[in-house]
C-alpha cells in the first residue's frame, strides 16, 4: 500500500477513540470507517469520498460491497483476506443497522485487528439496532462519520451555501432563503436543486435565479403562505394556501410553516428580553433573526400567543382530529394573520 494510506492509519489509531467522529467531507481512507445516521445523502457521499480517495491512491484498488441484512459469518474475512497480488482493497457493508448478529460480530472482531491494505467502510444507517457494538467500533479505533439530519434552518443554509461554493459559485442571501424555504424539508432535492442551478446559470446566484427555475414550488411552499399570514395580509396568505393546496401540498406540512414561523417570532423575542444573541445561541440563521426582529414590530405578546394556540389546534386536526383538514389549516390561516393585525 501507498505511504498515504499508512499515514491514514496512523491518524485512525492516534485521533478517533473518544472523538466525536470526521465531516464526511474530511474522512479519509482508514483501517475502519464507520459511517452512521439517517441522512442518507450526506452517507453516500462519505462513502463516496473514500472510495474516491482510495482510487486516487491506487487506480486499481478493488472494492466489494456486502449487505449487512443477509450476511452470514465468516463472509468479512474472505473479503479482507490477503490476495494473491496483495492488492489494495476496499470493502463496504451496507446497512449494517439491519444486519445480522454475526456481522455486528465480525466487524468489531475485525476492527480488532484490521488486515494491511484493506479499508473498511461500515454504513450504519441509525437507530439503536447494534449500538454496543457501535462503540466497540469506536473504541476499537474506526474513524466515525456522523451523518445525522439537518434539522436547524442556519444549517440547512449552511449546506447551501457549501453546495454551491464547492461548484466554484456563489448564492447571495436572497436565494439562500428561497431554496432553503422551498426544499429544505429534504436535503437530496435541496442538494439536487443547487446543483441544477449551478449546471444551468452563471453568476452569482439570486433569488431571481431561483424563482425562474423552482417559481411553481417557491410560490407553493408554505412559507410563503405563514409570512403573509403574519404580517396580516390575509387575503394574500389564503390566496396562497389555496395555490399550494392545489398543486399537491399537504396540510400537515403546510401548518409546521406557520408553526416554525411563529416559533421563530417567539424565539427571537425572548432571546432580546434575555440579551441574547438569536443567532448563534438559538441556531438561526442571521437572516432569519434580521426579519423576525423586523416583523416582530407589528406583534404583540398577546396577538403571538394567540397566533400559538390558533395553530396548536390545527396541528391536532390536520393530523386527525378534524374531518377536515383543508378548512383547519385556512381557519388557522386567518386566525394568524388577524392576530398580527391586532
Amino acid at each position: 500500500m501507498t505511504p498515504p494510506r499508512t499515514s491514514a492509519r496512523g491518524s485512525a489509531r492516534g485521533t478517533s477513540r473518544g472523538s466525536s467522529g470526521v465531516s464526511w467531507k474530511d474522512v479519509e481512507p482508514a483501517p475502519v470507517v464507520l459511517v452512521m445516521g439517517s441522512e442518507a445523502l450526506l452517507a453516500e457521499r462519505a462513502v463516496e469520498r473514500v472510495l474516491a480517495r482510495a482510487r486516487q491512491e491506487d487506480p486499481a484498488v478493488e472494492v466489494t460491497r456486502l449487505s449487512a441484512p443477509g450476511y452470514e459469518a465468516g463472509t468479512l474475512g474472505v473479503a479482507a483476506s490477503p490476495s494473491l497480488f496483495d492488492e489494495a482493497r476496499v470493502v463496504v457493508v451496507d446497512d449494517l443497522h439491519q444486519g445480522t448478529d454475526a456481522a455486528f460480530a465480525d466487524a468489531v472482531a475485525y476492527a480488532g485487528a484490521p488486515a494491511p491494505d484493506v479499508v473498511l467502510v461500515l454504513r450504519h444507517g441509525g437507530g439503536v439496532r447494534g449500538r454496543k457494538y457501535l462503540d466497540a467500533l469506536r473504541a476499537a479505533g474506526a474513524v466515525a462519520v456522523v451523518c445525522d439530519p439537518i434539522k436547524r434552518d442556519a444549517d440547512k443554509a449552511a449546506f447551501v451555501a457549501d453546495e454551491v461554493a464547492r461548484a466554484g459559485r456563489r448564492a447571495d442571501q436572497g436565494a439562500v432563503r428561497a431554496l432553503v424555504e422551498a426544499y429544505g424539508s429534504d436535503l437530496r432535492e435541496l442538494a439536487a436543486a443547487c446543483q441544477q442551478l449551478v449546471a444551468d446559470t452563471s453568476g452569482v446566484l439570486t433569488a431571481a435565479t431561483v424563482a425562474s427555475y423552482h417559481g411553481g414550488r417557491v410560490e407553493a411552499t408554505g412559507f410563503r403562505v405563514a409570512d403573509a399570514a403574519t404580517a396580516g395580509r390575509a387575503g394574500e396568505a389564503v390566496a396562497l394556501l389555496r395555490h399550494a393546496l392545489a398543486t399537491g401540498t399537504d396540510p400537515v406540512p403546510l401548518v409546521a410553516a406557520l408553526a416554525v414561523k411563529l416559533r421563530t417570532l417567539a424565539k427571537v423575542a425572548a432571546a432580546r428580553g434575555r440579551g441574547l444573541d438569536a443567532a448563534r445561541d438559538l441556531g438561526l440563521a442571521p437572516w432569519q433573526v434580521d426579519r423576525a426582529r423586523k416583523e416582530l414590530a407589528g406583534w404583540t405578546p398577546e396577538g403571538l400567543a394567540a397566533a400559538i394556540t390558533a395553530v396548536a389546534r390545527a396541528d391536532a386536526e390536520v393530523k386527525g382530529a378534524s374531518r377536515d383538514p383543508v378548512f383547519a389549516v385556512e381557519r388557522a390561516v386567518l386566525a394568524v394573520a388577524a392576530a398580527s393585525a391586532a
